[in-house]
């Protein structure tokens, strides 16, 4: 008796088993289509983040920061550097146009609405902005002299040995009027100039502007990082310390 009762019992456990697992609802799977644009979602909005926060290519319009940087270079910036960070003497950096300092080859955009698409996200090199080196930080004086490549910042000569052909010697011109300036840089600006010093319209080519030549901080998006294409000049940007001089922030102080 007590055998037919322990198999009914079993017989029970099973059937409330086979119930609750009935009971239980299926797990439901995305159709394919919707997976898909999930991910895809996802990855956009990363890349937007990355974009925004960390890192953003671009390309090299023109043969102003030659040799360091060569027409259709392609190139990583960070942003990282920046974050409450001061941006250096001898950095090269992207920053927006100003005004008016791109001419209209330079300053075009993305043709279709896949680069603009790409673009938005990082995913293709932008345009309506301008790479140079920072020569002047706010504080400094910067002295250039036609005809002549490297400058004077605080009154003090840089080597430059980036420059093409290592940087010419800074002379003053035998002229009744040397053909020389002196600029101030505001606190919170920038003066910025093209490696190839004799094919860069840059901080000298602007004076006239609103801003004397100086560009705003706040217009910098990165410093430049990594050429990434062609494959043959793939590598890090370098500065070269050419400005890692305590003296010139000693300088400094001594010219205001």
């Amino acid at each position: 008796m007590s055998s037919h009762d322990a198999d009914g019992d079993d017989d029970g456990a099973d059937s409330s088993a086979d119930a609750g697992a009935e009971a239980r609802p299926k797990k439901k799977h995305l159709p394919l289509w919707q997976e898909t644009l999930l991910l895809l979602g996802v990855a956009l909005i990363l890349a937007l983040i990355v974009k925004t926060f960390f890192v953003q290519a671009f390309y090299i319009p023109s043969g102003s920061m030659e040799p360091t940087l060569i027409k259709n270079d392609r190139i990583l910036v960070e942003k990282v550097s920046y974050w409450g960070g001061d941006i250096d003497r001898g950095d090269v950096v992207v920053f927006d146009d100003p005004g008016d300092w791109l001419d209209n080859e330079q300053s075009s955009e993305p043709s279709n609405v896949v680069q603009k698409g790409l673009e938005l996200v990082g995913l293709y090199p932008s345009g309506g902005h301008l790479v140079k080196r920072v020569i002047g930080v706010g504080g400094d004086k910067v002295t250039y002299c036609g005809g002549a490549t490297r400058v004077k910042v605080n009154g003090q000569l840089i080597d430059e040995p980036y420059l093409p052909g290592g940087g010419e010697g800074f002379e003053i011109p035998k002229a009744s009027k040397p053909d020389c300036s002196t600029v101030p840089v505001p606190e919170g600006e920038l003066w910025v100039m093209g490696d190839n010093r004799a094919n860069s319209a840059d901080s000298r080519a602007h004076t006239g502007g609103p801003g004397g030549g100086t560009i705003s901080v706040d217009e910098v998006v990165g410093k430049d990082w990594l050429i990434v294409w062609p494959w043959d000049r793939i590598g890090t940007v370098s500065d070269h310390h050419a400005f890692d001089n305590d003296e010139l922030d000693e300088l400094q102080a001594d010219v205001r």
